[in-house]
């Protein structure tokens, strides 16, 4: 009878979930899905490794988080009559100051991953709560939480600070980061892909409806776009990214609108969405003769290249940029803009290599740039397995 750990990702609105048989090796995916629509109108879908459709089910109404376990629980225990459950692994956004790595959560943990809350409050509390739901169920059963902070808890300090009074820093207003499970996946592969870059100043894009660049060096976190929230950095889906505060000032004293209603705004109806009036998706704006859409994807090509200045400067030079994500590894006339616009830092082109998806894009050149599918279900069930056994630090 194979071991196996389960991975979860729990969201606003929905419970994503990944099965791994781990039978005396690395983790193997056997099954993976969904529920969505949690607030709405519930459906649940599985599929196997291969994509073929397990099982799927709509419920016409509302299950909530707590009826998304519950029938994922008793989904999973018809599917594992093979294999034993060892570990449930967590996706949580926030690990704050303390968690540089994956720990085994207990409930004082727990209690601490709560203070954190008000770091990211649209990300945070889902990402507990089917954690908190299976220490009820099944208290013996480990969980790990594996933090999208932690990969660039390596930063330098001058990197992670604000121009803020020391009485607010010490509160934790710092620049965090975010996505560190992509970043940290795409560097353990990146050794096997261009050695160079593994060792060299390497630049990680992240695209996708939540977005960010990490500069690495050596494969570790020197700087990354995103800052105290998710919200920072780079045009997104429906976020804003970087923003000059006094526009929320002016939001507030101009138009009156409250903390809620800015927040709305800033995370919800803003970036892609917001610009184009059309939508948050990518392919619908590519595909769009809307000028709002087409100025849209301008926008966000031009974000990105600023951006990649930056995370240049910060690493004194570029050897590879690497794109990851739904955008970053579909969407071809993204990757060329970007790339085109990134001449002066040594890349060049390779149309028929990008319209293809990579693996390499560019051709002859000072820097080279890289498609690299991104995989954080499977850190995550390697950090897992890595505690089970205990060889994670």
């Amino acid at each position: 009878m194979a071991d196996a750990i389960l991975v979860l990702n729990a969201g606003s609105s929905s419970l994503k979930f990944s099965l791994f048989e781990i039978d005396g090796g690395a983790p193997e995916l056997v099954q993976r899905g969904q529920l969505e629509g949690l607030t709405t109108n519930t459906q649940f879908v599985a599929r196997g490794a291969d994509g073929a459709t397990l099982a799927e089910h709509n419920w016409y109404r509302a299950l909530g988080h707590d009826g998304a376990m519950t029938h994922l629980v008793e989904h999973l225990r018809a599917s594992l009559a093979a294999s034993t459950l060892r570990a449930v692994g967590h996706r949580v956004v926030h690990g704050g100051v303390r968690y540089s790595h994956p720990v085994r959560v207990d409930a004082a943990i727990v209690a601490y991953l709560e203070t954190l809350v008000p770091l990211a409050p649209l990300h945070q509390p889902h990402n507990l709560a089917p954690i908190h739901a299976l220490l009820a169920r099944s208290p013996k059963l480990p969980q790990v939480a594996c933090f999208d902070t932690s990969f660039h808890r390596a930063m330098p300090e001058v990197a992670q600070a604000f121009a803020l009074p020391a009485a607010i820093t010490d509160r934790g207003v710092r620049r965090y980061g975010f996505h560190g499970l992509s970043y940290e996946y795409v560097a353990s592969v990146l050794p096997g892909i261009d050695a160079a870059a593994a060792r060299g100043r390497t630049v990680v894009a992240h695209l996708g409806n939540g977005a960010s660049m990490c500069a690495m060096q050596g494969g570790v976190s020197v700087a990354s776009t995103m800052g105290f929230t998710a919200v920072d950095g780079l045009m997104m889906g429906t976020r804003t990214g970087a923003l000059d505060p006094g526009v929320v000032l002016y939001l507030m004293d101009e138009l009156g609108m409250d903390a809620r209603a800015v927040e709305a705004m800033l995370y919800k109806e803003s970036g892609l969405l917001g610009v184009s009036g059309v939508s948050s998706d990518m392919r619908t704006l590519l595909g769009s003769e809307d000028p709002r859409a087409k100025f849209a994807v301008e926008l966000f090509c031009y974000r990105i290249g600023r951006e990649l200045g930056s995370m240049a400067a910060a690493l004194g030079g570029l050897d590879a940029l690497v794109f990851t994500g739904g955008i970053g590894e579909h969407a071809a006339p993204v990757r060329a803009r970007v790339v085109e616009a990134a001449g002066w830092l040594g890349l060049a082109l390779d149309a028929a290599a990008n319209a293809a998806d990579g693996p390499c894009i560019t051709g002859p050149g000072a820097a080279r740039a890289w498609v690299v599918p991104t995989n954080e279900e499977l850190m995550i069930a390697r950090h897992t397995q890595a505690l089970l056994l205990g060889s994670e630090p």
